[in-house]
């Protein structure tokens, strides 16, 4: 049986992260790893990179982290989420001996589907070039302003995460298969990883307006002995498309709207508490996953420091 843990425990015995000084940094909302769970959180978006890029197809990119307006109401965040993006006020640029204010409208992004599906936006791309698959490891920045409970204390629900991204630009008539494979990609590496889960098929009031059918991917965390939302793998049909105007011409020249899908694969940190939740172990250390083990320079356990 394993025994519960709290983010305290990983504190104090782990020696893995420090909330109170993450927080004296920045403020409430934000985590400092270190150590071995620096090492953890990065071995595992490289792990997840890895498999996307050479087991399932993904072109990988590395996208800014800032975004403009127009990319988030292409993507659908903007006008709806404004209050729980983190946005940049303005710049100074220095002209000989003065400072000249420059306006700015830029946003951290709160998930690399932003910069991603907008990489083609205003394009017309060849049917031939269809499917396009890309992912891309960005940190995510969200303020939640509207989220209160008890998921906004520790680490389960922060302003500031780790995400790999699955973004897919298809044909109109393959996106629904597109997302069973989208949905299988992200379900791997919770395989990879060992650990359990479960998919949940959204219903219409639940799903974003912008898209047209969502699985939620919810891994489970023995520890706070429920399951965690790591994934959500959406099909938006054309309504992503329509609005950054991107397009393809069919087999016949005709210009038709491409379909876009995204999803998670994964985000962090919550299987990261997934992964030490389930594999701690009696002394209060923690086993780690064999297929993380060449990306931490082959450590085979976090071991308790008390």
């Amino acid at each position: 049986m394993l025994r519960r843990s709290r983010t305290g425990s990983w504190e104090r015995t782990l020696d893995i992260l420090d909330l109170e000084r993450a927080a004296k940094i920045t403020g409430s909302g934000f985590i400092l790893l270190k150590g071995a769970g620096a090492k953890l959180e990065r071995a595992l978006f490289n792990f997840m990179l890895d498999i996307h890029t050479r087991d399932h197809g993904y072109t990988e990119i590395f996208p800014p982290f800032l975004v403009n307006r127009k990319s988030m109401t292409g993507t659908g965040q903007l006008p709806k989420l404004e209050d729980d993006m983190y946005r940049t006020l303005q710049m100074y640029t220095a002209h000989a001996s003065e400072k000249k204010a420059v306006a700015e409208d830029l946003f951290l992004v709160p998930t690399a589907e932003v910069p991603v599906t907008n990489i083609h936006r205003d394009e017309i791309l060849l049917y031939k070039n269809l499917p396009i698959y890309y992912t891309a490891y960005t940190p995510c920045f969200r303020r939640e302003a509207g989220s209160y409970g008890k998921d906004t204390r520790g680490i389960m629900r922060v302003h500031q995460f780790n995400k790999v991204e699955l973004v897919k630009l298809v044909r109109p008539e393959t996106s629904y298969g597109e997302l069973e494979t989208l949905l299988a990609n992200a379900e791997k590496i919770l395989q990879l990883l060992g650990l359990e889960y479960r998919v949940v098929k959204l219903c219409t009031g639940d799903m974003s307006f912008a898209a047209a059918k969502c699985y939620d991917i919810e891994v489970w965390a023995p520890g706070v002995d429920k399951y965690l939302e790591v994934s959500s793998c959406s099909n938006f049909e054309d309504f992503q498309a329509r609005r950054i105007n991107l397009r393809f011409r069919n087999e016949d020249g005709k210009l038709q709207y491409v379909h876009t899908l995204n999803g998670s694969g994964l985000a962090l940190p919550r299987t990261v508490i997934a992964i030490l939740e389930t594999y701690q172990q009696e002394d209060g250390s923690i086993l780690i996953p064999d297929v993380l083990q060449p990306y931490m320079k082959e450590t085979r356990i976090i071991a308790n420091q008390s």
